[in-house]
């Protein structure tokens, strides 16, 4: 889904292809461009801020790591607080987790056990929605700890992976699709 009043033409343009990265066969979508550039890094963040400003929402949770750079800038424009969902091990207070299947295994992530109160409304960031099983994971979390997911929102979605499938339909927008 696109900015109803935004042009993300330069925000699509500015995504690099790299071939073979991590792994052979693998093309991966490389937004280190995007936040380079400091105009189409704030056309990124406004975006994100037009998506989300009408939910009246209480928090931002940002997917460890580019998560955090998107989500803390949308909270900050929204005077509204930042949680952390970070890998296993990572945060240094009681946690909540939730696992979810990697291609060979499984991964944890985690949140603070206070980060989130029930009943608060929420917005998931992150900046690419692929097989969907990270953001799975921090949807769980949000559930466990009785706040409401308002909206999955990802800068860019691979829809030949089918991420969707993992999360809430009516919550999941982004702003650029492959």
């Amino acid at each position: 889904m696109m900015s109803a009043t935004l042009d993300l033409a330069p925000l699509r343009a500015a995504v690099r292809d790299v071939p073979d990265f991590p792994k052979p066969g693998i093309l991966f979508k490389d937004i280190t461009p995007i936040l380079a550039d400091g105009a189409l890094f704030k056309r990124a963040i406004d975006a994100f801020v037009e998506s989300v400003r009408p939910l009246e929402i209480a928090k931002v949770v940002g997917i460890d790591a580019r998560g955090f750079l998107f989500g803390a800038a949308v909270a900050y424009a929204l005077g509204v607080g930042f949680v952390p969902v970070r890998k296993k091990g990572k945060l240094p207070y009681s946690c909540q987790s939730a696992a979810y299947t990697l291609e060979y295994g499984e991964a944890v992530v985690e949140m603070h056990s206070d980060a989130l109160q029930r009943g608060e409304r929420v917005v998931l960031i992150d900046d690419l929605l692929a097989t969907g099983g990270t953001a799975a994971a921090a949807v769980k979390l949000i559930g466990q700890m009785g706040a409401e997911l308002v909206l999955a929102l990802f800068l860019i979605e691979l829809e030949f992976l089918h991420g969707r499938r993992n999360l809430p339909e009516t919550a999941v927008r982004v702003l650029l699709t492959f």
